[in-house]
Parts: structure tokens; C-alpha cells; sequence
């Protein structure tokens, strides 16, 4: 795998360069793992002109030098990585410290106003306008999570069945990702049926699945640190009833029309009308309440968003997700995920987009 560490530590400092602004404190740990391939818990990461210094503790003195390798300079510190950060800062100060704002909480913030004696500069997503353009490799493990979620997803459905609950149906899916090589789960795992399945983001609960209910699956995977999101509707122990049927196909439509339109170049708010007008028209606009999409990659939601209210261009090489729905209280939901690659010929599928009605007799 190309290692792009120094290429991509470059661009943020053209970035910095354009800011005004001398070093940024990077603390947004997907960032920090962009930059550096460090993976712990805990770091600070300086990035100078001349040089990265990442800032951990004693947990990570053999795991920290390991991953950073020669992308940055390792400092462990004993004690505090704040007080190691207020050392640094003194001998080799900086007049202007780009902090990333929308990562920092009051209290850090506080601790980076008393580590500097520069002027402190709020950002916000430097390091993740890199991120949302994807290498070839980062995408391609986003497609291996995919198919590892997939291949989870086709060991369990055999086992659904009416009477099971929606906690046993999370455990053998979760179980499956596991042995399937997952490192972790991305997200807390959705199983929601019968009139839950209308809860976009339902708890899973203890609730048995009912005979000719909806089952709503959102699930993912992670390969290398990077996530795929995937979500299937599945109709447990009958065969699906008419109005089942019209709301299914409507959002297998409106999917389908997302996937063959959506290209780069084009604005978030005007991919995500590619499904928001075909449910729309067919009456269904308020229950479809959420965006068509965001973000894929070390995080399960990051840039871009497809939204209404998105106005920048979508970026060639960004991964998205394309799961419109229908969710009608007290009686269910439908909810299609595929993840994309986009480029500016149009997406190209990541996951197997297999979204036909499955009907668990």
C-alpha cells in the first residue's frame, strides 16, 4: 500500500500556508490516523512547516514510533501530554496556532490558550478536505468492508424468522462481521421491526420479530480502519402485502435513480433530489426525513453530505452512502444503503447494490 503520509502532511500545510497560520494542533484522532497512522487513544499531533511531532503517553511508547515511523517525530510523555505540548510550544514557539474548533472542547481549548504564547486560530475541517477525496486504496478497502458486511449479511438471513428477537438477530450479524475479519463495528447495529422499522435510528431491542413484518438491518464493517454502511429491508415470515410492496419499490426507485444520476461536480442538495423528488412525487415527501447521504471512510459520517442544504460540489474520489427511505409511524419503514465511489463519469458501486425484496418464508 503507497504510503502518502508525507503528500498528504504537505497539502495541510498549503492549506495552513493560505490560513495564515504558522503549525496546527491536530486532535481529531481519524485525523491524527490520516496524517500519521498512529491508531491509539490518545495524541496530540503539531504540525510545523518543517516537521509533525505527535504527543502521546506511556500506553503507546513501543505502538506510537511503530505506526508513525518517519511521518512524524514521537514524544511520549510520562505524565501529561499537555504539559509536553506547553514545552514544545516554548522551544520552538509559534506566532499563529490553527486549532481545529469543531474538535477541541472548552476545557482543551483552555489548555491550548496556556500551552502558547502565539495567537490562537479556530479552523474547522483542514484535515478533512483531504480526507473526503479518496486514494485507490483507501477505497478499495472501503469495498473489502463492504463485501465482508455482505457476506455477514447472507450467513445470517437464513436464521431470521418470526418469534426471534431483534437483540439475537444483532448478535449472530455482529458475530458474523467479527469472524469475517471486521476490526470493529462502525456504529452501533440496527435492527428495528414491525412499526420500529419507522424509526430511522432505532435501538435494537428485545422485541420478537412478528410474521409478515419489516426488518430494518443497518450494519457495517471496517477494513484498515475504514467503514462501509450498508442497510436492507427484509420481510420475515410471509410474503410481503401490496402496500409493503408500493413502499418498497418506491424506495427502490428512488435509490436506483440516486445511483444512475449521482456524479462529482455536482452539488450535495442536487444529489440527494434525485431520490427526494421521486418519493416526493408520490406523496411520501415527509416521511422521507433525513439527508440521501454522507461520507465515507475512517469515520462512519464525514464529508461530503448529500443533503437539501448542501451547496458545495461533490468531490471526484469521495465514498458515499445513497439510502433514501419511507418510514410511516406506527406502522414501518424502508431503508436502502449502498456505498459509492464518485467520479465524474458517476458513481460506481462499492457494495452489490442487490436491494431486490427478500421475502423469509
Amino acid at each position: 500500500m503507497p504510503d502518502r503520509r508525507a503528500e498528504r502532511q504537505a497539502a495541510l500545510r498549503e492549506l495552513l500556508e493560505r490560513q495564515g497560520a504558522d503549525a496546527l494542533l491536530v486532535t481529531h484522532l481519524p485525523n491524527i490516523r490520516y496524517l500519521t497512522g498512529f491508531t491509539g487513544s490518545a495524541a496530540l499531533l503539531l504540525i510545523r512547516p518543517d516537521r509533525a511531532e505527535l504527543i502521546s503517553d506511556f500506553r503507546y511508547a513501543v505502538q506510537a514510533p511503530q505506526e508513525v515511523g518517519a511521518s512524524a517525530v514521537v514524544e511520549i510523555d510520562q505524565t501529561s501530554v499537555w504539559d509536553r505540548l506547553t514545552r514544545l510550544l516554548a522551544s520552538a514557539p509559534t506566532a499563529t496556532l490553527a486549532v481545529e474548533s469543531h474538535a477541541l472542547t472548552v476545557r482543551d481549548a483552555e489548555r491550548v490558550s496556556a500551552a502558547t504564547r502565539g495567537r490562537v486560530m479556530p479552523t474547522t475541517d483542514l484535515v478533512e478536505r483531504l480526507r473526503a477525496s479518496k486514494a485507490p486504496e483507501e477505497i478499495e478497502a472501503i469495498r473489502a468492508a463492504a463485501a465482508l458486511a455482505e457476506e455477514a449479511l447472507a450467513e445470517v438471513l437464513p436464521g431470521m424468522a418470526p418469534g426471534r428477537t431483534e437483540l439475537e438477530v444483532g448478535a449472530a450479524l455482529e458475530s458474523a462481521l467479527r469472524r469475517r475479519g471486521s476490526e470493529w463495528h462502525p456504529f452501533p447495529t440496527i435492527v428495528a421491526s414491525g412499526p420500529r422499522a419507522a424509526l430511522p435510528h432505532a435501538h435494537t431491542g428485545p422485541r420478537p420479530i412478528g410474521r409478515g413484518e419489516f426488518l430494518l438491518l443497518d450494519f457495517g464493517a471496517q477494513v484498515d480502519g475504514y467503514c462501509a454502511d450498508l442497510t436492507r429491508t427484509v420481510v420475515v415470515g410471509a410474503a410481503a402485502d401490496d402496500r409493503q410492496r408500493t413502499v418498497y419499490e418506491l424506495v427502490r426507485a428512488a435509490q436506483r435513480r440516486a445511483l444512475d444520476g449521482l456524479r462529482s461536480g455536482m452539488t450535495g442538495r442536487e444529489g440527494d433530489a434525485l431520490a427526494r423528488d421521486v418519493i416526493a412525487a408520490r406523496g411520501f415527501g415527509d416521511a422521507f426525513g433525513h439527508s440521501l447521504g454522507h461520507g465515507l471512510g475512517l469515520e462512519v459520517h464525514e464529508a461530503p453530505r448529500l443533503s437539501p442544504t448542501a451547496e458545495a460540489p461533490l468531490p471526484a474520489g469521495a465514498v458515499v452512502t445513497v439510502e433514501p427511505g419511507i418510514y410511516l409511524p406506527g406502522w414501518g419503514g424502508v431503508r436502502l444503503e449502498d456505498d459509492v465511489h464518485l467520479t465524474p463519469a458517476g458513481a460506481e458501486l462499492l457494495s452489490n447494490g442487490r436491494t431486490e425484496l427478500l421475502e423469509l418464508i
